[in-house]
């Protein structure tokens, strides 16, 4: 067994440590970080901070990534979808990728003390710690609502974005991670209905695991409601026009559309449906804004 992990180990390359990051997540977080850069101001934002800003906070990003798949390597191994993650199949050390982390996160400190600010350096950490220390070490065994609490992590970015261009927090800013927040438990929720089987069997305490599928279901409409609201909230505080506006309304009602499907299983595969469109809604919601805030004219 240990000459069988070794040779695992060895076989690692470069892909199985940008796995480790999950890069894919990274990606959506940058696109509302640069969101929050953009929005933040009208007068550009300065290189330095584009680059080595987003650069800092992916890597932060990646750094908890890192930590998540340490912590859950367990659980990753019994699942289908992530069992054949570096870590579960034992191609990664655990703690060669502990040591990754680190660097990683050094590393993202370092690029957003030197080119952003203090305020923007402390909040990342903060999301780091939030998302790989409080959500993976300790939530998400804990309670159902582990994606409702451990959500405000992952609603981070574009706080981030804004403050290292502005170097201070306002409503705007609050207001975007108000709207991932809201976003994240239909988001998750529809997922682990499509894999409840998978996190019974390892252990995990999602919300259609401890209170069923109908339960998770109303509550997914509930906080796609709720999350409709929010999204009309820039165009009430005049952070954004008429573009976003409508943009917000098509693309909040298809949302609603996939929640109630879901909810009447009405159409097949409906939870796996509602998870990706949700991942475009928000998606394309944060480009209606950036694309709103810089129209020459309001619609």
């Amino acid at each position: 067994m240990t000459t069988l992990l070794r040779e695992h180990q060895a076989q690692a390359g470069w892909r199985d440590y940008l796995e480790l990051t999950k890069p894919r997540v990274v990606v959506l977080m940058l696109i509302t970080s640069l969101v929050g850069m953009f929005l933040a101001t009208r007068a550009g934002v300065p290189w330095t901070v584009l680059v080595f800003g987003n650069l800092g906070i992916a890597l932060c990003a990646g750094a908890a990534a890192a930590v998540n798949h340490v912590v859950d390597r367990r659980i990753d191994a019994i699942m289908a979808r992530t069992h054949k993650r570096p870590l579960a199949v034992g191609r990664v050390a655990p703690v060669s990728a502990l040591l990754f982390a680190l660097v990683l996160g050094i590393a993202g400190m370092a690029l957003m003390l030197t080119f952003t600010n203090a305020l923007a350096a402390w909040l990342t950490l903060a999301s780091l710690i939030g998302y790989a220390v409080i959500y993976t070490g300790f939530l998400k065994r804990a309670t159902p609502q582990n994606i409702v609490i451990g959500g405000l992590a992952g609603a981070a970015p574009p706080l981030l974005g804004w403050v290292a261009v502005t170097g201070h927090v306002t409503a705007e800013p609050l207001l975007l991670v108000l709207i991932i927040f809201a976003w994240t438990p239909p988001h998750f929720w529809a997922l682990a209905i499509h894999r409840k089987a998978e996190y019974a069997k390892a252990d995990i305490p999602m919300l259609p695991v401890t209170h069923g599928e109908h339960y998770t279901k109303v509550h997914i409409v509930l906080y796609t409601l709720m999350l409709l609201a929010v999204s009309f909230m820039p165009f009430a505080i005049h952070m954004s026009g008429l573009l976003y506006l409508a943009a917000a309304a098509v693309l909040g009602a298809r949302f609603l559309y996939w929640s109630l499907a879901l909810y009447r299983d009405s159409r097949p595969h409906a939870a796996i449906k509602t998870f990706k469109y949700s991942i475009w809604y928000l998606f394309l919601l944060f480009i209606a804004l950036l694309v709103d805030h810089y129209l020459p004219f309001d619609l």
